[in-house]
């Protein structure tokens, strides 16, 4: 396959009352993790953000939210599930998602992306609160 250079999460809150959140956020992938952090005020209410992790890095600690330390690769993908992440903490422990999409190397014939379909819309079903009392992770399908 192909070295995983290139990870984009785009990560919508929802505007709900209470939607944005303090907390951590972190993306699995390829047996990894990653912080989602940069340095705006992340994860706020009706924010829309794409978080760049590896070439053209967007976030904190870019040089060790890389894929390419260690190395990641398109091959291993299947073995490790891709989900996000919410560490509660701060003012505003939980969160409103509603949508979250991650793209691997964006623009190379090794292109894959993960989504979680029944975000898709802009129902209030279509929404998902994570956090303490909630439940604190979301996994996302290949599609």
């Amino acid at each position: 396959m192909a070295a995983i250079t290139k990870i984009e999460a785009y990560v919508f809150t929802a505007e709900d009352d209470g939607g944005g959140t303090d907390s951590f956020v972190y993306l699995g992938l390829g047996g990894r993790e990653f912080a989602l952090d940069t340095s705006a005020d992340d994860f706020q209410r009706g924010a829309a953000q794409t978080f760049v992790l590896g070439d053209g890095g967007n976030v904190l600690n870019a040089t060790t939210n890389d894929p390419r330390r260690p190395q990641l690769d398109t091959s291993d993908l299947h073995l490790f599930p891709v989900y996000l992440r919410i560490e509660p903490s701060g003012s505003e422990p939980d969160w409103c998602l509603e949508r979250a999409t991650v793209t691997v190397n964006s623009g190379q014939s090794s292109l894959a992306a993960y989504d979680y379909l029944s975000l898709a819309g802009t129902e209030a079903h279509q929404k998902i609160w994570l956090g303490t009392s909630h439940g604190k992770l979301l996994h996302l399908k290949r599609i």
